[in-house]
Formats: structure tokens, C-alpha cells, sequence
């Protein structure tokens, strides 16, 4: 799972069999160690909610999809879920849940799990 933070907007990318264990278990998590403490980041299924939805709370990032939509997103085509939330102070967090595809550049980083990229045909 990668994780992307830019200002107020998170972005989450699961491989396929992180989104398979996400359809099938309600949640993926990972962490990230450094030297005196590690940053958890997870997506979890919640039931009472109609938007994705984010939290942070004791170095954890939790990033939560609503139930209905996340079950079957492994056996779909949806490349994923965007959401923007306005805070209280009136700024707005952008959400972004999406399948990792390979890139279409070359990288150091590990594909094999990724989804095809559609536009690799082209």
C-alpha cells in the first residue's frame, strides 16, 4: 500500500492483493519505522457511513470506505473512491482511494502485484 501526502489531500493505492484482502477482511494496514516511534496508515470498510472519510489519532492515519461500495471492488472495474470534506476551519481534505497500476515510466519499485495499466496498450 503507498501512501501520498500533499497538503490537504491524502491519497491511498492498493495493489491487487491488497485490495482483495481489503474486499475480503474489511481493512489493509502498514506501517512505516523510524527510528523512535512508526506511522500506521490503514483502510478499513465502515458500515455507517455514505463517503469515504479519513481520521488521524496516535500516528495513525485511517482512511475509511463505506461498506457498500468496497465489497465488491475487487471483481469490478472501478479504478476507485475520491471524497472532499470540508474542515472546520473552512479548508478542504481531499480523499483518493484507487487501484495501483505499473507505471508507464521505469521505476526501482516492485510492479509485479500492480493492475495492468490500461493505457500501456495505447
Amino acid at each position: 500500500m503507498k501512501i501520498r501526502i500533499k497538503d490537504n489531500f491524502v491519497r491511498y493505492r492498493l495493489t491487487q492483493s491488497e485490495v482483495k484482502q481489503f474486499c475480503e477482511t474489511g481493512k489493509v494496514v502498514a506501517h512505516t519505522r523510524f527510528p523512535e516511534n512508526e506511522l500506521l496508515y490503514q483502510v478499513i470498510q465502515h458500515d455507517d457511513i455514505k463517503a469515504l472519510s479519513a481520521g488521524f489519532e496516535n500516528g495513525n492515519i485511517t482512511l475509511k470506505v463505506p461498506s457498500h461500495l468496497a465489497r465488491d471492488w475487487y471483481t469490478n472495474e472501478l479504478v476507485g473512491f475520491q471524497n472532499e470534506i470540508t474542515l472546520e476551519d473552512g479548508t478542504v481534505l481531499s480523499l483518493l482511494l484507487e487501484k495501483d497500476f505499473v507505471c508507464l515510466d521505469d521505476t526501482m519499485e516492485d510492479q509485479s502485484d500492480n493492475y495492468p495499466n490500461p493505457k500501456a496498450a495505447i
